[in-house]
């Protein structure tokens, strides 16, 4: 299964995902590409005030301003920084070890 990285359009966050995932996902919410968190959120937002689906736009526009603030913190990108570094880290080692794996006998 191929796999592409998207970027949430609310808080930023990149995963990696199948087409048939991007799709099911952008036809949920308007066309935009929601990572799962953030889309737990918005759909917590359309079913507390009541919209269903014809408040989607107006949930993610909520959601991402309030996505906005709270990554304007300073320390916020800093931990969002070595969380990313981190998971690059671990993913590499991933792929050394199981390169390593394959080549032995």
């Amino acid at each position: 299964m191929d796999t592409e990285p998207m970027r949430c359009a609310c808080c930023d966050f990149k995963e990696e995902c199948t087409q048939e995932y991007i799709k099911s996902v952008k036809a949920n919410f308007g066309g935009e590409w929601l990572c799962g968190l953030c889309s737990e959120a918005v759909g917590d937002e359309l079913n507390r005030e009541g919209r269903g689906q014809d408040g989607v736009q107006e949930a993610i526009k909520a959601h991402m301003a309030f996505c906005r603030m709270v990554l304007s913190s300073p320390a916020v990108r800093v931990a969002d920084g070595m969380r990313e570094m981190l998971r690059r880290s671990s993913r590499d080692k991933g792929r050394s070890s199981t390169s390593a794996k394959s080549c032995s006998l």
